[in-house]
């Protein structure tokens, strides 16, 4: 769900913004090497693989930001090369690491750019993980999942005013005049409805997504039509205010902000 400077309309896709008074002298394809500002580390069958306050994030166009980190300060041991290696017509080539304990392995679960290609050279040195083959990853002290928050990603919650109502054909499923808009990094704001609001009969379903800025979402929906409205029952800090809330979206129903299509 990161949409922030390399996909949607961010600076580093290919196409970049329209509405500029600049133009970017270089590659369609285009390649950040930014700070992360905190400690990182990854945990993988009880063993620290990797404890950082130097990581890297990778932004390139069109792809969700990667992790990269020191060499230095991975735990090295546990690490064991592969044959396996991959090309990348702007980083050059990769070779691949598994990482190996006494009872488990994660193949392939590392890569790194030994020798990049003129343009990247700092990537040297350092090396990149599948965040899904490790069984978890801190930002400092707190457990993350999905990914590391991009430090150019941001999220608002705002009370508003507007009204809202939201319709499945002739049939309102909710109208309020008290929700919270959600802005969100590169994507449509968002309307948030009071449960107290919502007329329509939903029940939870099973369905539940992660978002590393919201947090762990519960879906709803209707007796015939499954997932047409997810909230989150505890977001994380900075969008507290969407607890009790929740935002439809799905085929068929639409929502009019004080008359007018959001």
């Amino acid at each position: 769900m990161c949409m922030t400077l390399t996909l949607s309309d961010g600076p580093l896709t290919s196409s970049g913004p329209a509405d500029v008074n600049y133009a970017i002298d270089g590659p369609r394809h285009r390649i950040l090497f930014g700070t992360f500002p905190r400690r990182v580390r990854a945990v993988f069958d009880g063993k620290v693989v990797v404890d950082t306050r130097r990581g890297r994030l990778l932004h390139e166009s069109n792809l969700l930001p990667a992790l990269y980190v020191p060499i230095d300060d991975v735990d090295t041991s546990l690490l064991r090369r592969t044959d396996h290696t991959t090309h990348c017509p702007f980083k050059g080539d990769a070779s691949y690491w598994s990482i190996v304990t006494d009872d488990r392995t994660a193949e392939n679960a590392v890569w790194g750019y030994e020798e990049p290609m003129e343009g990247a050279e700092w990537l040297a040195g350092h090396v990149a993980f599948y965040w899904d083959r490790l069984d978890a990853w801190f930002d400092e002290d707190e457990q993350v999942h999905g990914h590391l928050r991009d430090p150019y990603h941001r999220v608002d919650v705002r009370r508003s005013s507007a009204h809202v109502v939201v319709r499945r054909g002739d049939q309102v499923l909710a109208e309020s005049r008290r929700p919270m808009i959600v802005s969100e990094t590169g994507l449509p704001n968002r309307w948030y409805l009071p449960m107290a609001d919502v007329s329509a009969p939903l029940a939870s379903s099973t369905t539940t997504t992660h978002c590393p800025y919201k947090g762990d979402s519960t879906y709803y929906g209707l007796p015939d039509q499954p997932d047409v409205a997810w909230g989150y029952h505890e977001p994380h800090d900075d969008t507290t205010r969407i607890a009790g809330h929740v935002c439809f979206l799905a085929d068929g129903i639409t929502t009019d902000v004080d008359g007018r299509p959001a």
